[in-house]
């Protein structure tokens, strides 16, 4: 079959831990075979960034924005612990809040619904889009540590003049302080791209920020919104839409008692938090859209999304690491090597990793015969009991070790279980793996 060509390359943006596998699967499996892949190629793994001193981010983003679209995998943002693990020279910032800072786009999230998964919320009938503002607030804040009494002022000197100085407050002892900025030209930006967002898909507007509390950066926010809403004002009448502003806690409300199907557009803090919320309860942070729409409508897509939450890539890498490191050793000594026990969940992975072992690419046959083909592993009836259980439900690990369940598996040459003869990625578990 000809292969689809492509005629402009793409930035490729890869990422972190448990995300560079499975996108390299993604390309290997479903579009390299069908697809002449053409990519600009940027490794955004927390090592190269910090190799870089972050330049390879900017770099990125600045590709995305001369080849117009890009697909970036969930990468690390460190903290302390990171810090250590990696070796990190700093505490690198954010890369999503870097390239959205370049691109000034606005993060549009929806949940992917099916039938067969209802959301939590019973009245949401049609999925919620939330649009982020992806630019300035604590994204892009400053910080400081007061480490004794004193006083923090907030100080503007502008270029013709202008100079503003308020006091913050009066430190009695120690404490922190923070600033946050954004621009008129940014937030017009966010207002626009929701406004034509809305018009595209044909979805109501919500917007929500807390006005009455910040009575100059929040209702900068709703006043920019409001003026550009007139230039979009016909087009809504005309498909009969509606623009709502309201106050972010009642917004929250309104959304839990609505039925769905409009665009919820929120500061870049609050749409943080509220899409991760609207994603769980309509079944699953991984199962959601994502994407970063800049002002003249380029797109930047970020592609993969691990459960059970975003940037959670640690444990399930940590857990293939370690599949694959007991089957390379089984492999070399030539024996079953040893498991403790899987968590609930793992049997399915357990055989997805047996049935992709070395077969013939492997190093050798251990025990002096051929490897058998591929997916013949099968479970076999229950006509043994099962081993004893503790009263909690966990089979005792001497009980696993000492009766092994010849009615799980059979091995891939026919041999049971008990005869200890190794899977073709090298590992024989042999701890029983409850339903």
């Amino acid at each position: 079959m000809e292969k689809i060509k492509m005629t402009t390359p793409l930035v490729e943006m890869d990422g972190d831990e448990m995300t560079r596998i499975l996108w390299k699967m993604i390309k290997d499996e479903l579009i390299l075979p069908f697809v002449d892949l053409k990519t600009e190629y940027y490794d955004l793994g927390l090592p190269e960034r910090d190799k870089t001193e972050d330049r390879i981010t900017v770099e990125a983003a600045e590709a995305t924005k001369r080849l117009g679209v890009a697909v970036k995998c969930a990468t690390i943002t460190p903290n302390a612990q990171r810090m250590t693990e990696y070796n990190l020279h700093k505490m690198w910032k954010s890369p999503n809040g870097t390239i959205r800072s370049i691109l000034d786009g606005t993060v549009f999230r929806a949940p992917i619904t099916l039938p067969s998964i209802k959301p939590a919320v019973r009245n949401w009938e049609k999925p919620i889009t939330i649009a982020r503002h992806a630019y300035g607030d604590v994204y892009k804040n400053v910080e400081i540590r007061a480490n004794e009494p004193g006083t923090a002022r907030l100080v503007f000197d502008g270029v013709n003049g202008q100079h503003e100085e308020v006091v913050v407050h009066e430190f009695k002892g120690p404490g922190v302080l923070q600033g946050q900025h954004n621009t008129d030209k940014s937030i017009s930006s966010f207002a626009h791209a929701c406004f034509k967002f809305a018009v595209d898909t044909r979805q109501d507007v919500w917007f929500s920020t807390k006005d009455t509390i910040s009575k100059k950066y929040d209702a900068r926010f709703r006043e920019i919104f409001d003026e550009v809403f007139q230039q979009y004002k016909a087009d809504f009448e005309r498909l009969g839409l509606t623009y709502f502003y309201t106050l972010i806690d009642d917004a929250v409300a309104r959304v839990i008692r609505s039925r769905g199907g409009f665009i919820w557009a929120c500061k870049n803090y609050d749409g943080d938090v509220m899409s991760d919320m609207v994603s769980t309860a309509f079944g699953s942070l991984a199962m959601m859209t994502s994407v970063l729409v800049s002002p003249d409508g380029k797109y930047d897509a970020p592609l993969l999304k691990i459960p059970p939450g975003r940037g959670n890539l640690n444990e399930p890498h940590r857990h293939h690491l370690r599949l694959e490191r007991c089957a390379e050793e089984a492999w070399r000594a030539g024996q079953p090597a040893r498991s403790r026990p899987l968590r609930p969940g793992a049997r399915s992975r357990l055989l997805r990793h047996a049935q992709r072992g070395h077969g013939d690419e492997g190093p050798g046959e251990p025990h002096g015969r051929p490897h058998p083909p591929r997916r013949q592993l099968r479970r076999l009836p229950r006509s043994h009991p099962p081993p004893p259980r503790s009263p909690a439900g966990i089979t005792p690990r001497g009980a696993a070790e000492a009766q092994p369940a010849p009615h799980l598996f059979t091995s891939l040459t026919g041999h049971s279980a008990s005869g200890a003869t190794p899977f073709p990625g090298g590992c024989a578990f042999f701890h029983h793996l409850p339903d």
